[in-house]
């Protein structure tokens, strides 16, 4: 598990101070690209970890698409809030909740982790790899895009998972069995009788 609890913080991604200004994007973008290009043109094993390149790439340049433009980080960080925030409020529902509230609750929030991971993990992260500027810098081209497809749906929904694993969910009850019925209504069968 991630330690920004599995909604992808992109502000950490980059390593930017709070609060950041564009130019920190710019430049730690920059910084980041030219240090993980340098690595992976050093590295003997880097076909091997190609699918992870590939990811960090496709991170830093979505992180540097997201926040370079402050509309667009802006929606970023509500969309990142609110899921959180549904989360939380799903999370802080007293129990004697009528279950269907709770379920309500757990749907509303179930939708905007969906979206929020497809926008942000998947979407985003693509038009970011068609961004002249991230092209420019991270050498991005569409055999990239082609493999990276994959890689950021299966990032996603191993996110989705992680973040599934650790949400509350319905105590399930054992069900009531009224074993002496049952064997009852088995004996009658078993003698031929009709059962009432």
């Amino acid at each position: 598990m991630t330690d920004d609890l599995g909604y992808i913080d992109y502000r950490t991604v980059l390593a930017l101070p709070d609060p950041y200004k564009p130019a920190d994007v710019i430049r730690s973008y920059k910084k980041r690209m030219k240090q993980l290009l340098i690595e992976i043109s050093e590295n003997e094993h880097a076909h091997e970890r190609q699918q992870q390149y590939l990811l960090q790439i496709a991170q830093l340049n979505a992180a540097f698409y997201i926040l370079r433009d402050r509309e667009r980080g802006e929606r970023y960080l509500q969309a990142r809030d609110e899921v959180i925030r549904l989360e939380q409020d799903w999370r802080g529902t007293e129990e004697g909740t009528v279950p269907e509230e709770e379920d309500k609750l757990r749907r509303r929030y179930d939708q905007a982790l969906r979206d929020f991971l497809a926008a942000y993990m998947e979407e985003y992260v693509l038009e970011a790899g068609r961004d002249p500027e991230c092209v420019e810098h991270s050498g991005w081209n569409p055999s990239h895009e082609r493999h990276a497809g994959r890689i950021l749906r299966q990032n996603r929904q191993q996110r989705y998972q992680e973040i599934h694993e650790r949400l509350p969910y319905f105590e399930i009850s054992p069900p009531e069995i009224a074993w002496e019925e049952r064997a009852s209504f088995l004996d009658t069968l078993l003698k031929g009788d009709t059962p009432v």
